[in-house]
């Protein structure tokens, strides 16, 4: 044996084609035969000097008389030091013998006769060359025979210790091994076991060509054959792959100490550890190449290939392929395949899914295990994501940059990273992403615990708690930068394609889970799929139930972050960074797109537009507001939130219920906005759109803007109301509408545009504090109306105008009264609500609050008659006639002050008035009679006097006619002509009527019942009756009321001095409430008389003259 060890020391040195190659066992004759005889007499390797003391220290003694449990003790022993080189040379050229000895073939042959005539491959080879145990070893996974396998398996760990000792390995690679200076490694007296790292050496030089390298060497077919096909080989049993072997070595015994060898189940253990700080880099880089050779070709992955041989044959997953690194041998598209398959519903194995989830995990930990990342992302990479390689931390912060959150991306790694999270499919299983599992473990234990673990339900709940005080900041960011990626293909969301699967196929034209169409991409699909979800019955072809809900379900996530939209992020880059910059917070840059839509370019303005046509009708799609608007929707708007199909009805119920004691400031904000970018379209209002759509393009063509569109219907309808005609042009439907629009535009000044931007000004001068909600704005704009500038104060007259005509419309009336209109008003039209509330002024069950709006509705009123539509009927024909030069100095938009009303109460008193309009006058003289404010003149001239004169009375909470008392017992000190005159008319006005005078009805009420009570009001028939019951004697009056009639006589008295009577009617209505009436009568009598007598006299005088006359 000693001679043996020269002849053989030249190969051991070079690896390259030195003449004598060891794997050529022909050329080896003395050598060949020398072994195998020493052996046939019992020669055993523990009885070699060379081997002996290594042995004894290495190996148990109960190994020493089974050569080859000796060989597999020695061989499995790495350090340079711990063998001898002598011992070295001698296992080696032992174990050539053993590969190449014809014995031994002839014992494969016995023990495998059943195998090799099965192996077709085997049983052709040449015996005598080593090649048929080689073959056995290459194909021992079809082995069956269990004498024949255990034969096999400890061969295998013989040739797998020396890449020379691999049947054609040398051959086919030796000038790669060259190339490469893979031989290098074993120069020099190293241990000979280190051949192991040629391969090892070759093996990364295969990833860096995979990867594309800078300088990779392309390594030539056979060998990259070879390479692959002795990873596979060496896949059941982490033994075989000597360079893992001994790299892993220590982290074997550390991590997976229990861990039995064979099936790749050492592999596995150890892959699962890879990142752990405990690890070796040694063994991390081995380990490594590893998974980057499965990626590249999944048979090196014995589990794998074991575990799904089966599916991948069922679903033709592994066509043959002569090339091993060929797409169908590549594990991503063993992955495609098999994932297309479970998610179209079909049987796929427990085991090999178990085996799959392993590898889509593994994909999803370390980026560099593809290579099109480590690629195309390179750049990306280097700039951003350096000196994060574990836990899948290199790959979220990759994601991250292709969200867009660290600058821009190369389109090239955007789609390798696509690529990769459809082969991982996270979105099938959380926990395949270990970096989110880790990040968001404390929100599922808490905010997802009801929900079975791994389930693909558990992304949905994270989403549904983003930006909720559950979610952590470092579960939100690894949750979002996944979700981007999934956002962009509908098939990544596996409950959406469960239930879409047959509504995509039938409507969006799709082809399978791993198919793509150039037609359809993926991104457009789940566009197409909403398009359908919110199509009407007329428009036929909807989705089913299921898929609908699921496609709600990715709307409402959408909603949290624009990102999460690939179509609206696409179009809207530009106008996201020139409008929205600054707009950070969740949700913000959709509302910020929506007020800036008129600004937006087209293809902008059309995706917000038509999202917000959608919110319309299904605002949950708006998960923040629907957050934010909890308590108001559990206690008012359940019923609604409850219905799955929305139509529009959840946000009516939102808005009507703005100011409920539940609405907090964030749901009011959110509902206001979305009533703000409802008025910027008529289509954005779902309920409204969809009861006129046929009545606007009718009626109002060519108008965009919802409140354009309002205001073109309203007026239609109050034209046809005016005119009484037949049938509305205006449907049914489309009037309810309406009316509900009208009334939700009345809340808010903002929701009428032309109002508000004529009034901006002044409601930063005037209303600075107020808020926006409850019609408050408005209110403070007419409560200051004398101080408005001229362009807001027509708005708001032609404003008050609308509400007078239809009171339902005056938000703050309507919201004050309320439940005194449900009280008193229930059986009346809306147009006669304040009419209805006016004639319960003074009920005592009237609530203060509500008298006092309906108060400062009659103040309104009163300055001028056309915001009293019922006074404009009724006095149609009167005012003209009698009122005329009031009317010439009018202008169309702006108050008379109360002009024509005065000039009306003067002709009531002249009793000139048709009966209609008489009636009306009589209800204004009585309510201005109890409130001076009321009456519009008397406040303009008097406001100083009363403040004079009257300041207590003024104060009063109550007015029951105290102040106007005060100004007439006071008139002699009145000092302003005009607010003499003005107490003069209504002193004037007082004699028409007792009513009109409250303090003398108040005092005089029982002498009225007594004396007067068969006497019909009005026409100053009972002040007359009252007057003759003072002078009569025997007519006891009251005392208050003897007082106050005479005081009315001496007031009326000085009236008559200061301001004489205007005409013969104002003369006789001074005469018939003279105090001296009977004396003045009588005298008029007696001159009647008089005339009478003369006129007999003088009449029969000319005539006798005439006749004189014509008797000549």
């Amino acid at each position: 044996l000693t001679q043996l060890n020269p002849q053989r020391s030249e190969p051991f040195h070079s690896p390259g084609p030195a003449p004598g190659n060891p794997a050529a066992p022909d050329r080896s004759p003395g050598g060949g035969a020398s072994l195998p005889r020493r052996r046939t007499a019992g020669w055993k390797l523990a009885e070699e000097a060379v081997c002996r003391e290594d042995l004894t220290r290495l190996c148990p003694k109960h190994s020493w008389n089974n050569n080859l449990a000796v060989l597999e003790c020695l061989q499995d022993k790495k350090e340079e030091t711990e063998i001898a080189a002598e011992c070295n040379h001698l296992l080696w050229n032992y174990k050539l013998n053993l590969t190449t000895d014809p014995k031994f073939e002839s014992v494969a042959v016995e023990v495998c006769k059943t195998t090799i005539s099965e192996i077709k491959e085997c049983a052709a080879e040449e015996l005598g060359k080593g090649y048929l145990v080689s073959c056995l070893v290459d194909h021992r996974s079809n082995i069956s025979d269990y004498q024949c396998n255990q034969y096999i398996t400890k061969m295998t760990t013989i040739i797998f210790s020396d890449y020379r000792l691999i049947c054609g390995f040398m051959d086919k690679c030796r000038d790669d091994i060259n190339t490469l200076r893979c031989g290098s490694i074993s120069t020099g007296e190293k241990d000979v076991h280190s051949q192991g790292e040629v391969i090892a050496c070759l093996e990364k030089g295969l990833v860096r060509e995979a990867e594309e390298q800078l300088g990779a060497h392309a390594i030539k077919d056979d060998c990259k054959k070879a390479i692959m096909r002795v990873a596979e080989l060496s896949s059941d049993d982490f033994h075989l792959d000597r360079y893992l072997y001994f790299a892993c070595r220590e982290d074997r015994e550390r991590f997976c100490e229990n861990t039995l060898a064979g099936e790749g189940r050492v592999y596995k253990c150890l892959f699962n550890h890879k990142f752990e700080e405990a690890m070796s880099e040694r063994c991390r880089e081995a380990l490594t190449t590893r998974q980057k050779l499965i990626a590249q070709d999944y048979k090196v992955s014995y589990s794998l290939a074991k575990a799904c041989k089966s599916d991948l044959r069922k679903y033709r997953c592994s066509v043959d392929s002569n090339m091993p690194r060929a797409r169908e041998a590549r594990l991503s598209y063993l992955l495609l395949c098999l994932e297309s398959a479970v998610h179209r519903g079909r049987v796929v194995s427990g085991e090999c899914q178990g085996e799959m989830m392993d590898y889509r995990r593994m994909l999803m930990e370390d980026f560099s295990l593809s290579p099109e990342i480590v690629l195309h992302c390179r750049s990306e990479i280097e700039g951003h994501c350096s000196g994060l390689h574990r836990k899948g931390r290199t790959l979220h912060c990759l994601m991250r940059v292709g969200r867009g959150d660290m600058g821009a991306i190369d389109p090239n790694c955007q789609r390798a990273l696509q690529t990769l999270i459809q082969e991982a499919d996270p979105g099938a299983d959380y926990r395949i992403d270990r970096a989110l599992n880790e990040a968001c473990e404390s929100v599922i234990q808490t905010a997802c615990k009801h929900i079975r673990n791994g389930d693909p339900m558990i992304l949905s709940c994270l989403m549904e708690h983003l930006y909720t005080e559950k979610m952590v900041e470092d579960c939100e960011h690894r949750l979002l930068e996944l979700q981007y990626f999934i956002a962009r293909d509908w098939k990544l969301d596996p409950i959406l394609y469960k239930k879409c699967q047959g509504d995509a196929a039938r409507l969006c034209h799709t082809h399978g889970w791993n198919e793509t169409s150039e037609m359809m991409p993926p991104g457009a699909i789940f566009s197409c799929l909403y398009r359908h979800a919110y199509r009407s019955v007329e428009q036929g072809r909807r989705l089913s139930r299921d898929c609908k809900v699921e496609v709600q379900r990715i709307l409402h996530q959408r909603a949290l972050d624009v990102k999460l939209d690939p179509e609206l992020q696409r179009r809207c880059m530009i106008d996201l960074g020139k409008w929205c910059s600054e707009k950070t917070e969740a949700g913000q840059e959709l509302e910020c797109l929506q007020d800036h839509l008129e600004d937006l370019v087209s293809e902008c303005r059309d995706v917000v537009g038509n999202l917000t046509e959608l919110e319309s009708e299904d605002i949950q799609i708006e998960a923040l507001l629907m957050r934010a608007c909890e308590p108001v929707i559990q206690t008012h708007c359940h019923e609604v939130a409850d219905n799955q199909i929305d139509t529009g009805d959840l946000m009516e119920c939102l808005v009507q219920n703005k100011h409920q004691k539940e609405m907090n400031e964030k749901c009011a904000v959110g509902v206001t906005h979305f009533q703000l970018i409802q008025i910027k379209d008529f289509r954005f209002s779902y309920k409204f759109k969809t009861a006129c759509k046929e009545d606007v393009l009718k009626l109002c063509p060519n108008i965009k803007k919802k409140v354009d569109v309002v205001i073109c219907l309203s007026t239609t309808v109050r034209n046809d109301t005016l005119q009484e005609v037949k049938e509305q042009r205006v449907s049914v439907k489309c009037r309810k509408q309406l009316r509900v629009e009208e009334v939700e535009m009345s809340e808010d000044i903002r929701l009428e545009p032309e109002l508000y931007d004529s009034c901006k000004q002044d409601i930063s001068r005037l209303c600075q504090n107020v808020a926006y909600g409850n019609a408050q704005v408005i209110e403070c704009l007419k409560e200051n109306k004398r101080q408005l500038t001229s362009r807001c104060h027509q708005r708001i007259f032609k404003l008050q105008e609308v509400e007078m005509v239809d009171p339902e419309l005056d938000y703050q009336l309507m919201r004050v009264c309320k439940n005194m209109i449900r009280r008193f008003c229930t059986e009346s039209e809306g147009k006669n609500v304040l009419q209805c509330l006016k004639q319960n002024k003074n009920s005592e069950v009237m609530d203060p609050k509500c008298k006092q709006m309906i108060t400062k509705r009659q103040i309104t009123q009163n300055t001028d008659y056309r915001l009293n539509p019922v006074l404009r009927k009724a006095c149609k024909a009167d005012i003209p006639k009698f009122c005329q030069s009031i009317l010439n100095k009018a202008t169309a938009d702006s108050e008379l002050e109360g002009q024509v009303i005065s000039c009306l109460k003067l002709k009531y008193a002249d009793q000139r008035l048709s009966s209609d309009c008489e009636d009306q006058i009589q209800v204004i003289l009585q309510e201005s009679a109890l409130d001076y404010r009321l009456d519009p003149q008397l406040q303009i001239h008097c406001t100083q006097e009363i403040s004079r004169l009257c300041p207590e009375e003024a104060a009063a909470q109550e007015q029951t006619g105290q102040v106007e008392e005060c100004l007439k017992v006071n008139l002699l000190k009145i000092k302003q002509e005009g607010c003499k005159k003005e107490v003069l008319n209504m002193l004037k006005e007082s004699k028409a009527d007792i009513f009109v005078d409250p303090v003398l009805h108040t005092a005089c009420a029982l002498d009225i019942k007594h004396h007067c009570a068969a006497i019909p009001p009005g026409r100053g028939r009972q002040m007359s009756c009252l007057m003759e019951a003072l002078q009569d004697k025997r007519v006891r009056l009251q005392p208050e009321c003897k007082k106050r009639l005479q005081d009315r006589i001496d007031m009326w008295s000085y009236a008559a001095k200061v301001a004489p009577a205007e005409g013969f009617s104002d003369l006789a209505m001074q005469v018939m409430t003279s105090p001296s009436k009977n004396y003045i009568l009588t005298m008029i009598g007696a001159g009647v008389a008089v005339l009478f007598m003369m006129g007999l006299l003088c009449g029969r005088f000319t005539k006798r003259v005439t006749q004189e006359l014509k008797d000549r």
